[in-house]
């Protein structure tokens, strides 16, 4: 690697972990945050945000990046405005202003959400691809690092981690004044609403594989909203003395198997990179539903467990994929055109199916986790020794056998479904997807024009 490309890596590695330490703040403990400032009503839709601003905002993002101002000065701007706004929450909070501290909430993800496009365009411009899981493994990084800073200053349900993502945040929108230069590829092409709505990006979609590819990613985050909206309920129904803890072995797999990708990306290629992934959802969700069944705690460590698969499988090589394909001129819009389809339509859509599919657990599971809760006692923990717990399962033997068996089969129901639809779109993607470009093998170049 050239001096020039060691400095690159090393901004970029840096962006990646601020700009997910920013999201890793807030995000994973909201409800708990939310519910101690007494502002219950808006967790709901406070979780909502991320989709929609997914969805709203790569409208204006593909005008601004591609065609008016350098990639890295927009997410500078974007991330100091964001981190701003999430700055004044604890106020609004405190003031029991919750429409205000959700408004606010809502305007620092539509800030926040266009940096994930922007950092992958940012990233892709400056290094070789195959460097790029190099790059997005320190956003995972970040993420953990967020939770175990906050965890330490004892702030997991302080409106404090709102001043902390925005701190971090206002810190990243600086650092990216002195990110690689990446000038926007469309400047001085004419404005028109064409660019307003990622018209030149969607056409991508002419092209029949790259349709399939992002109506089975749009599809697949539909069952992947349910782990994300309710796996730490379940698993705590399961016995799981500190689930939050044991979850963090996901994103630790993750670091694993997103080092793994480059060597992965040449043995298989994007199609069956993307299988696997969309065959480790399916694996996941079974070993959850049967798990549940017959409470086997290896069943659900390995699900657990699975999330680098699951992660970088799919959604890394989907980013790698669209790298390839994408003319250089639409880079910025293809990349945030993925991720309104995915974190932002199948997102959306799957959080209300999770959340509608949960209405027939819900009951049960609330009385077999405050049986739990109640035959272990209230034993205060630090949050390191709370850490420390991440493999520990108990059930205790008091909990009704009988409440404890008809949650568990509630849950296998649950889980059933989004494997049973994870399956259904492996299979549609194994039968429809065919691209000989995807792993280089075509003499087309990104710089092409769609025609």
């Amino acid at each position: 690697m050239s001096q020039s490309s060691s400095s690159n890596y090393l901004r970029l590695s840096t962006m990646m972990f601020l700009q997910f330490y920013v999201w890793g703040a807030w995000f994973v403990t909201l409800f708990l945050v939310l519910s101690n400032a007494g502002a219950g009503s808006i967790i709901g839709d406070s979780y909502g945000t991320a989709p929609i601003a997914a969805i709203v905002a790569p409208l204006f993002l593909g005008l601004i990046a591609d065609r008016l101002f350098p990639s890295e000065k927009v997410m500078g701007v974007l991330m100091l405005i964001g981190g701003a706004l999430i700055m004044l929450v604890p106020g609004a909070l405190a003031a029991g202003d919750t429409s205000k501290a959700w408004w606010l909430i809502m305007g620092h993800m539509i800030c926040y959400m266009p940096t994930l496009g922007l950092g992958n365009t940012i990233a892709f411009s400056n290094l070789p691809s195959e460097i790029f899981p190099k790059v997005r493994v320190w956003g995972t990084i970040g993420w953990i690092a967020a939770g175990l800073v906050a965890g330490a200053l004892g702030w997991s349900g302080s409106p404090n981690l709102f001043w902390m993502a925005g701190i971090s945040a206002v810190v990243l929108g600086i650092f990216c004044f002195f990110l690689p230069n990446t000038p926007a590829p469309s400047k001085g092409q004419p404005l028109n609403m064409r660019a307003l709505f990622m018209v030149d990006a969607f056409k991508l979609l002419s092209k029949p594989a790259y349709l399939v590819f992002i109506v089975c990613s749009t599809l697949i985050c539909i069952p992947l909203a349910y782990y994300y909206a309710n796996a730490s309920v379940f698993l705590a129904n399961m016995g799981f003395e500190q689930p939050a803890s044991a979850m963090t072995i996901g994103q630790m797999s993750e670091i694993i198997f997103m080092l793994m990708i480059p060597f992965f990306f040449r043995k298989l290629g994007v199609k069956w990179m993307i299988l696997v992934g969309m065959a480790a959802w399916v694996a996941r969700y079974a070993l959850f539903a049967y798990g549940a069944s017959t409470q086997s705690v290896w069943m659900l460590f390995a699900g657990i467990a699975l999330h680098g698969v699951c992660y970088d499988f799919f959604f890394v090589t989907g980013f790698m994929y669209t790298d390839r394909v994408a003319p250089a001129s639409v880079r910025g819009q293809a990349q945030s055109m993925l991720v309104f389809f995915t974190q932002g339509i199948g997102m959306f859509f799957g959080f209300k199916i999770a959340a509608a599919k949960l209405a027939p657990v819900a009951e049960k599971s609330g009385e077999l986790g405050m049986a739990i809760t109640a035959a272990r006692g209230g034993e205060e923990l630090s949050y390191f020794q709370q850490l420390g717990k991440m493999f520990s399962v108990d059930l205790p033997k008091s909990v009704d056998s009988t409440l404890l068996a008809d949650t568990s089969a509630l849950w296998k129901t649950y889980w059933t479904l989004p494997a049973i639809m994870a399956a259904v779109i492996a299979v549609i993607f194994f039968i429809a997807f065919w691209d000989r470009s995807a792993d280089g093998k075509s003499t087309e170049t990104k710089d092409e024009t769609n025609s």
